[in-house]
């Protein structure tokens, strides 16, 4: 076996939403999972501290992991410290944006909305998406940062909390001529049929999956052939995570040493 894995990094487990999309581009290829849910939910955070977090837990799965590509499957962490991660690592590093120029095509209306993290909706580089893709639309922006927590149970075998999920999305309904929504954070897709019986009527759900696989692919050289689960890197070990990331096909996670 040569080369090595490709990386998946998120705060979560919102990143396996990715990983779903890159098997789809890069079926057999070896992957390996990290996530940094000691600090769970990024999206709450301040942006300072979180660069240097991102920056210390990135490199080290990058070396724990020898991995060929490193993709920062979290709109949170890439949009504060993408170019960071690039100018320190030595491999391909993938980001992840929101959603808003296919957004913007797809709606027929011309008023679609943004879920996202409180910080991923407010953040200058989201505004700057709107006013370059979308800027003869409406947009409205809702932060629903309760949601992470449900993606989390979700994955954990538990049932999300339909009441949480209906409160998070209340906002968007208020205009019935909105008929896309963005979901502008990775753990978003995980709740998708949840989503969609708690909407109102149908909407199209857009998300950044496929754009990341698709790049990823593109950029991506020399990743091992899968020939075993693969492996997966927490911050905090938690028992609940075995299950969940088993059935999108990882080993049951070890600690992640930063130093």
């Amino acid at each position: 076996m040569s080369g090595g894995p490709i990386l998946v990094f998120d705060s979560g487990v919102g990143g396996l939403s990715v990983v779903e999309a890159i098997r789809g581009r890069l079926p057999g290829k070896a992957l390996t999972y990290a996530c940094d849910n000691a600090m769970l939910p990024y999206g709450l955070r301040e942006d300072d501290w979180l660069v240097g977090r991102i920056l210390r837990v990135c490199e080290a799965a990058v070396k724990a992991s020898r991995c060929v590509t490193l993709v920062v499957a979290c709109n949170t962490a890439s949009t504060l410290a993408l170019e960071c991660l690039r100018e320190r690592l030595s491999i391909p590093v993938v980001g992840t944006v929101p959603a808003i120029k296919p957004a913007a095509a797809l709606s027929h209306s011309g008023h679609f909305g943004l879920l996202a993290t409180s910080a991923t909706v407010s953040r200058p580089y989201t505004l700057g998406l709107i006013e370059a893709f979308a800027v003869d639309c409406r947009v409205t922006r809702v932060a629903a940062d309760a949601l992470v927590r449900e993606a989390e149970r979700w994955l954990a075998g538990e049932t999300p909390d339909l009441e949480v999920i209906g409160r998070a999305l209340a906002p968007l309904w208020e205009d019935p001529a909105l008929d896309t929504v963005v979901l502008g954070c990775t753990h978003f897709p995980l709740l998708r049929d949840f989503l969609a019986a708690a909407a109102p009527r149908e909407i199209q759900w857009i998300d950044s999956s496929d754009a990341i696989a698709r790049r990823t692919a593109q950029v991506a050289s020399g990743v091992a052939t899968r020939e075993a689960p693969g492996e997966s890197l927490v911050t905090a070990l938690d028992p609940r995570l075995i299950a969940g990331l088993a059935r999108f096909g990882f080993a049951p996670p070890r600690l992640l040493a930063l130093g």
